[in-house]
């Protein structure tokens, strides 16, 4: 029965198993390649993968910047055992290679080296002297802080934790690492380890997680033996298929001049999605047979087109490329950045458009191991020190939020992202599903807009989802029309409130006598 499945699994097409690991992953299930990673035989060697190579070039133009921290909060209730807290993340750290090492140079080459016997300390700050609205504020700003404080990934090890005190059954934990060393499904790992660790050392019994297979170290290793020859190639003839002739570079409008070379201040701005269009959307994704993630990529395209007035629109978006067995249980650099082309023609109607955004996200996530790194090495494209190499929008849709987990008289929530005042592109849009609904959280360069223009820029958005839900019939054409009369009205409100606003004080200001 099970070699039956896997031979029809086998005999799928690229699309065609894209489609059905997407569909799984929808379901909650995943199908992992059987393809097997096996430990490195020089267990002293600590290999960079292609894509941690890359972060580290970056990381040595902007040493100082905070941009690759990982931080997470996360909220503590209940009867808090410190001690055994601070022993789970130790073995978390034990547990996990990629959690010892620094980063060095030799021969001109970064290399990795295991930190010297190391603890990891738990530093407590008192916050139970304060108002709760004050705890509040100091936790929002320690939190700001702590994820800004960039890392030395010469000589310390790449994650540091803080824990700050409310009252003796409430207490915050801020958690920081490098991206080097991590990415977004390693905080998963970190907080289901973190949970079955502090509760077998608080019964006093052995650890409960079973041995890793492999290691990150052992992965690099593996990926660089594996991705060459036919492997290498496979992937490479799509995306230089993909990415052939001249780049198109986003042109949006700024409202401030673009700088000489790319900065990284960064803010956010977010909007809930009404609960009607939530559902409308997803309800409207199952009829087309395509994911929630498609349609509201295609809505963006149509965004992006109508503010740059292109049609050949690049936009990245991250994927976990774990699609390995034994890489789910790692902490580690894994996530991969995909490139996703297509002409936004005004002719298309949405629908039609629909399905050609469907087959490109289709084809990326089956050419998804080829790392961004290599990919920008081989297409080589123009470079421009005032942007990133081939995209410069992203787009990025969470769809599995982590559950609180009820331990040992112990509730663990992981709190909304800290905002590290940072962001990598020009822009990132971020949707989020959250038991209040789904988010839309713009991420946006501070250098390049203002906070008007990204609020705008949401309304924008929701009204692009609103029309194709209303009419999936209609031309891209005419949605952007659609669009144009909608902002329009838009800036028309706003210059009536903003006079009546203004009208408004001046009655308040009061005449002065003037006696002669």
């Amino acid at each position: 029965m099970v070699k039956d499945i896997n031979a029809r699994i086998a005999a799928l097409s690229p699309e065609q198993r894209a489609l059905f690991e997407m569909r799984l992953k929808q379901k909650g299930l995943n199908y992992a390649k059987t393809q097997s990673i096996f430990k490195r035989k020089d267990t002293n060697s600590l290999p960079l993968s292609f894509n941690q190579q890359m972060l580290w070039f970056l990381h040595q133009l902007a040493p100082e910047s905070p941009v690759y921290n990982i931080p997470v909060a996360i909220l503590l209730e209940g009867q808090l055992n410190v001690k055994a807290l601070k022993q789970s993340l130790n073995q978390i750290r034990q547990r996990h290679e990629v959690l010892q090492t620094c980063f060095q140079i030799l021969e001109g080459q970064p290399v990795q080296e295991r930190v010297a016997d190391f603890i990891l300390e738990l530093p407590i700050i008192d916050l139970q002297e304060f108002a709760e609205s004050k705890q509040q504020e100091l936790v929002q700003e320690l939190a700001q802080q702590e994820s800004q404080y960039p890392f030395d990934i010469s000589r310390e090890p790449l994650l540091r934790v803080k824990l700050l005190r409310l009252c003796e059954t409430k207490y915050v934990m801020l958690f920081t690492m490098h991206h080097i060393v991590s990415d977004a499904w390693s905080r998963g790992v970190i907080i289901r380890e973190l949970a079955a660790l502090y509760k077998a050392i608080c019964f006093n019994q052995p650890s409960p997680l079973a041995e890793l297979p492999i290691q990150y170290a052992d992965f690099a290793a593996w990926q660089r033996e594996w991705l060459q020859g036919e492997v290498l190639e496979s992937q490479l003839s799509y995306w230089k298929k993909q990415l052939a002739g001249k780049l198109p570079v986003i042109n949006l409008p700024t409202d401030k001049p673009r700088p000489d070379v790319q900065t990284f201040q960064g803010a956010r701005r977010s909007r809930i999605l009404p609960e009607s269009l939530t559902k409308e959307l997803k309800s409207f994704s199952q009829q087309q047979e395509v994911t929630l993630f498609t349609t509201l990529l295609a809505g963006f395209y149509i965004l992006t087109s109508w503010y740059s007035q292109q049609e050949d629109i690049i936009i990245g978006t991250d994927v976990a490329n774990r699609t390995w067995a034994e890489t789910e249980a790692l902490i580690g650099f894994f996530i991969n950045q995909l490139v996703l082309r297509t002409k936004v023609s005004n002719n298309s109607n949405f629908q039609e458009f629909l399905m050609q955004v469907r087959e490109v996200t289709l084809g990326a996530y089956s050419h998804q191991s080829l790392p961004f790194s290599k990919l920008v090495e081989v297409i080589n494209p123009d470079r421009d020190l005032s942007r990133n190499p081939i995209f410069q929008v992203k787009f990025v849709l969470q769809n599995t939020p982590i559950p609180p987990l009820e331990i040992v008289g112990l509730t663990i929530t992981v709190l909304d992202d800290v905002d590290n005042g940072t962001v990598p592109l020009d822009l990132l849009l971020d949707m989020i599903e959250t038991d209040k609904g789904m988010v839309a959280i713009l991420k946006y360069n501070t250098n390049l807009f203002n906070i008007n223009t990204i609020d705008n820029m949401l309304k924008n958005f929701m009204q692009v989802l609103t029309i194709i839900i209303q009419n999936p019939n209609s031309t891209i054409l005419e949605i952007k029309n659609n669009l144009t009369d909608f902002s329009h009205k838009e800036n028309e409100t706003y210059k009536n409130q903003r006079k009546a606003s203004e009208y408004q004080s001046l009655k308040k200001i009061k005449r002065k006598e003037v006696f002669l």
